[in-house]
């Protein structure tokens, strides 16, 4: 029985390995060679000759062609003068007296800037007094522009203003007059003054009394043109950027008071800082 059980075994070890060698390649046991592949062509070129030097060759990737404008840049002559802006590799260094252009400007700016703002051009006015206890401004600042846009006169206000009008003119007054403008100039009607509201007698003292208050009448562009409140509210284009313009002061300021709160604003904007407990009053 043990002889027969070992012939058995061996003739199934000679079945099997017959088999193994007679498989089709797709179950075959051994995994196929990695095909080689024509680079070029990206085609199947043997799959199962050796792998040669010259195939290794091939496969590697090829170089990347030298830049136009490196092989340009090395054939220009030495002698030849600079090329214009539009025609040059590479850009031109800065001129060393535009830079000192450039920091003479900032320096100026920073020493004419107030309320620690070098975007606020003025100059300090200290505690401005009156004979009614109820105006005055204990650290008054005299603007001569915001932005980069000028007040068409100085105005006395307090920093908080001058912060708010700063703001207002930078996210609302420029961006809404980009294309018809730029805005170069704010119009100012009226700033600090010792007053009564609307000078009504017998009424409150207005914000103008405490500097923190400013009226704006119309806006000048760079070509000249002046587009006033009391022209512009009534048609377009100007009605709707004016309207832009006084949505865009709430927010920045404590009350905004246009054309449609009453016949005393019909050809201003008055924007003060007051704050309220029911937040900013536009009107």
């Amino acid at each position: 029985m043990r002889v027969y059980r070992g012939q058995f075994l061996i003739g199934i070890m000679a079945l099997c390995a017959v088999a193994t060698q007679a498989a089709p390649l797709e179950r075959s046991l051994v995994p196929p060679a990695r095909p080689i592949l024509d680079q070029h062509n990206f085609q199947v070129v043997s799959a199962v000759a050796p792998v040669s030097v010259a195939a290794i060759t091939d496969l590697r990737p090829i170089s990347r062609p030298v830049s136009p404008q490196v092989t340009a840049a090395l054939a220009r002559p030495s002698d030849l003068p600079l090329l214009g802006p539009d025609t040059s590799l590479m850009p031109n260094m800065r001129p060393e007296s535009l830079e000192q252009q450039v920091l003479f400007k900032k320096r100026k700016l920073r020493k004419g800037s107030v309320c620690g703002d070098i975007a606020i051009q003025g100059k300090p006015v200290g505690r401005v007094v009156s004979e009614n206890s109820a105006c005055g401004v204990k650290d008054a600042v005299q603007i001569t522009s915001v932005s980069g846009v000028a007040l068409s006169r100085p105005a006395t206000m307090d920093c908080g203003t001058a912060v708010a009008l700063n703001k207002w003119v930078d996210k609302t007054v420029k961006p809404t007059f980009k294309r018809r403008g730029p805005v170069v100039e704010l119009q100012v009607a009226a700033h600090y003054a010792c007053r009564t509201r609307n000078n009504r007698k017998g009424a409150r003292i207005s914000e103008h009394g405490k500097g923190r208050a400013i009226d704006i009448s119309a806006f000048k562009m760079a070509d000249g043109e002046v587009v006033t409140v009391l022209a512009g509210w009534r048609k377009n284009p100007s009605k709707k950027q004016l309207q832009k313009i006084w949505r865009g002061a709430c927010g920045p300021f404590g009350t905004v008071l246009g054309p449609n709160s009453d016949s005393y604003h019909r050809d201003h904007f008055h924007l003060d800082t007051a704050r309220y407990r029911s937040g900013t009053y536009c009107r």
